[in-house]
């Protein structure tokens, strides 16, 4: 039995999710994914998703949920859309620019992440911030990604992506050190020195073994969400694909 419960960032089959909901849902699924995340508005009903999931056999471990939809108009609308497909946790996946080009953006957004928090733990759900490669350029001579993580209650989630991270010359094993048990959800994404995202798991630079090491033992870790995103090398389906069968190869081999 793995160690591991896979799933998929839906964003990397973007357009055939697009022209076909329920076929792509069974051809993740039969790839051997057990779960996926959403990212973006709701472009079906709830009733449509939760019965596209369940007739995949797939859970809905997250959902990579635009800042506009927990303000306070959107909030309630978002959590009743996700208690009806099955998911708890709401990733956030980008913030406006208010809070994202100084350090009292920063501070503020840690704010509202806490406070978002207290939300939606009163309702059984999470939130969490999922990073791209800016938030690791300093400003005035600090990270934000640091500020803003350092500020968060320990209910937020970390969802580090780690090659957006080494993309942005982040130490990726640093990350994880800092925030202990925050890891509720990782994407996993292949990242090369060389060759940036036009590679693959298991032939790139993430160091596969001491990361999924640290999630499985002290990242409080649940899901392990594969995202790929380079088109030159694969297709999305043959290439999300190929990731889940370097993961399990990895896993049988023990390298990870």
């Amino acid at each position: 039995m793995s160690k591991y419960q896979f799933a998929l960032e839906l964003y990397s089959v973007r357009n055939e999710l697009k022209s076909d909901l329920r076929g792509t849902l069974k051809a993740v699924a039969a790839m051997g994914y057990e779960g996926v995340e959403f990212a973006g508005g709701f472009a079906h009903s709830a009733q449509e998703t939760a019965d596209a999931l369940r007739e995949a056999g797939l859970i809905c471990c997250g959902w990579h949920t635009p800042w506009s939809a927990v303000s306070d108009a959107q909030f309630e609308a978002t959590v009743a859309y996700n208690k009806a497909v099955g998911n708890t946790r709401i990733m956030i996946p980008g913030l406006p620019g208010e809070l994202t080009g100084s350090l009292a953006g920063w501070q503020q957004a840690a704010s509202q992440f806490n406070a978002l928090s207290a939300r939606l733990r009163e309702r059984g759900m999470t939130i969490g911030y999922h990073n791209h490669h800016s938030e690791f350029a300093p400003i005035d001579g600090v990270v934000p990604y640091y500020y803003f993580f350092d500020r968060t209650d320990p209910s937020v989630t970390v969802q580090i992506d780690n090659g957006n991270a080494m993309s942005g010359g982040a130490d990726v094993m640093e990350i994880m050190n800092r925030y202990p048990g925050r890891f509720d959800l990782v994407h996993l994404k292949p990242y090369s020195r060389r060759d940036g995202f036009a590679t693959m798991i298991g032939e790139d630079d993430v160091p596969w073994a001491e990361f999924m090491a640290f999630c499985r033992t002290r990242g409080n870790t649940a899901w392990y969400i594969v995202e790929y995103e380079c088109e030159t090398l694969y297709t999305p389906l043959d290439g999300v694909d190929r990731c889940l069968k370097a993961l399990r190869r990895m896993e049988s081999d023990g390298v990870i």
